[in-house]
């Protein structure tokens, strides 16, 4: 063979066998290329650093820097420590040395009708009877004749106590029905033409859990409280589908404003209405708004107790996780009703009337049987008690249903919690049952409850915070809005401070909590407070990268109290707001 042609053939077969690796070297690399995350760590799609991040982990309280990948936490930490997961597509956020916590989760509103209630007449800061008539009469000039005039938020405490009447208003609005609300929804007011249009009258009788207001002659005075509501909603024209829509839309872009992310919603279901509209709401307006793109915040809902075979049904076909923002949470029952309409049921009268204890809304065999029910089924109850024989009642009921159903992880939640006889307190950490709570129910509560309580009672026994986180207790903290408005950083304050308007010491010193058991009131013990905790409530590695950036850069200023506000609300680490 002549030397000349082996040499050729070695040559070419070493050249095709480097073109082969050279091709093999270049494939995978395109191959890499487009599957940037085969790297031995993966790298981040946003980070944010230079900041103080509270991260409400118990693993780790604080730390400088996040990052953050597909919509979730990925490592928290020094910034050097997160270097590695830096590459060309990477955004990084300067914090400037600001505060970032968990987003808020509120554990008690009512969505839509917060929204609606943003387009109504607004009675919140109303102080005097003056102001409270020209508000209604200035509303009912800009109405057409015959169109109802509907609102609320009025709070008959800050003008003395009286309570509105009919004759008040019904000179200034002779041509239109009107219907307003009490700041806690469960008393309302109606002039005389609503209250003729709804055909109540002075031969109506007060139906169970509830009162038709009347003067010692027998004469109404348009107010009609709790269940007695009923009697005179069916006459209010409905909301419509495209209303009840803008309401949602309107206040899911109010809420992420002050840093909420996520709200437990109890729905328009309150005494005297109906249990359908809860269920209008999840199938109208709710999946609509998933369905189409427009929900930009998550939402936990429970409905109505009575009908937990339907919830019961949509869980078992879809599950509890309807998508990343709706989750379908319990079901809520009400055993009382408010202080400020002194239907909150306590042991012991009211001081400022002797034959009134309160009202009980539903009966005790009632409740416990569809409570055992939902229970059964393995679904979480929540029930609003406010008095503190209220409260006594469903923590017997909760102690009932547990030795019938057996122990399990069930996280049974009171409601509001407000008011507690000796020894109460205890009882929720001992049967692991939560106090949902709104901390500024007590600043609009705290002279009202010492009229109607007398001073000691109400010192001792009201808005017990402390005591109720006790040993190992969980709270969970809410607004209740529009009952008060959604302002967790507010409410914050109001837990560490518990100083009302007009006072200069706390009410209740001892009861005062610290910075960090308040945000976690707001965050972690919140997300386990509706079973959300697995991917809400902190910023620890693998959860929901929902956060809020603060606008100070002081932690000491916050844990004394100090004031702050919302500078941004990201949600699945997407800014949402502003």
């Amino acid at each position: 063979m002549n030397l000349s042609i082996v040499i050729s053939a070695s040559a070419a077969l070493l050249l095709s066998i480097l073109s082969l690796r050279l091709l093999d070297a270049y494939y995978w690399s395109s191959i890499r290329s487009l599957l940037p995350f085969t790297r031995s760590s993966p790298v981040a799609d946003l980070i944010v650093w230079n900041g103080t991040i509270y991260t409400s982990d118990a693993s780790l309280l604080f730390a400088d820097s996040m990052a953050i990948r597909s919509g979730r936490v990925l490592r928290v930490g020094s910034y050097s420590s997160l270097k590695e997961l830096v590459h060309s597509g990477t955004k990084q956020l300067d914090l400037g040395g600001k505060v970032v916590v968990s987003g808020f989760i509120d554990s008690h509103v009512h969505m839509i009708f917060g929204g609606l209630q943003m387009g109504r007449v607004e009675l919140r800061a109303v102080n005097r009877k003056e102001e409270f008539v020209r508000t209604i009469e200035e509303a009912a000039r800009n109405s057409k004749s015959g169109s109802w005039i509907l609102g609320g938020g009025w709070n008959n405490d800050l003008w003395g106590g009286e309570l509105p009447v009919a004759s008040w208003i019904d000179e200034v609005t002779p041509a239109n029905p009107v219907w307003v609300t009490r700041m806690d929804g469960h008393m309302g007011l109606a002039n005389s033409v609503a209250l003729e249009v709804a055909g109540v009258s002075k031969l109506s009788k007060d139906p169970k859990g509830g009162t038709i207001a009347r003067t010692a002659d027998g004469e109404l005075t348009g107010l009609l409280i709790d269940s007695a509501m009923k009697l005179f909603l069916g006459s209010i024209p409905e909301v419509s589908l495209n209303e009840r829509r803008e309401a949602l839309v309107r206040a899911s872009k109010y809420v992420l404003t002050k840093g909420v992310t996520t709200v437990v919603d109890f729905g328009r279901y309150y005494p005297g209405a109906p249990v359908e509209f809860s269920w209008q709401d999840f199938s109208d307006v709710y999946q609509w708004a998933d369905s189409s793109g427009r929900m930009i915040m998550r939402v936990c809902l429970f409905f109505p107790m009575e009908t937990w075979q339907l919830l019961l049904d949509q869980i078992n076909k879809f599950g509890r996780v309807l998508s990343q923002w709706i989750y379908l949470g319990g079901v809520k029952a009400f055993a009382d009703g408010s202080l400020g309409s002194s239907s909150a049921l306590f042991h012991e009268p009211y001081v400022n009337e002797p034959h009134n204890r309160g009202l009980q809304l539903i009966e005790h065999e009632r409740l416990l049987n569809m409570t055992v029910a939902s229970d059964k089924s393995g679904l979480q109850v929540a029930i609003h008690a406010i008095g503190d024989k209220a409260n006594d009642l469903v923590l017997d009921v909760y102690q009932s249903v547990t030795s019938i159903n057996g122990v399990r992880d069930r996280r049974f939640r009171i409601e509001h919690a407000q008011h507690l006889a000796m020894g109460a307190a205890a009882r929720f950490s001992q049967h692991g049952i939560i106090a949902s709570v709104q901390p500024d129910h007590l600043l609009d509560d705290a002279d009202s409850a010492s009229k109607k309580l007398g001073k000691e009672r109400a010192d001792l026994g009201s808005y017990l915070f402390q005591s109720l986180l006790g040993s190992n207790g969980s709270l969970a903290f809410g607004s209740d809005w529009p009952v008060v408005d959604i302002d967790p950083l507010h409410s914050i304050r109001t837990a560490i401070k518990r100083i009302p308007p007009g006072w200069e010491d706390p009410w209740g010193r001892t009861e005062c909590l610290t910075l960090k058991e308040a945000l976690n009131a707001y965050t972690i013990s919140a997300a386990q407070a509706c079973f959300l905790d697995n991917d809400l409530g902190s910023l620890a590695p693998g959860k929901l990268a929902d956060f809020v950036i603060l606008s100070t850069d002081s932690w000491d200023q916050l844990a004394a109290g100090g004031s702050a506000s919302v500078v941004a609300t990201y949600v699945g680490g997407v800014r949402s707001f502003p």
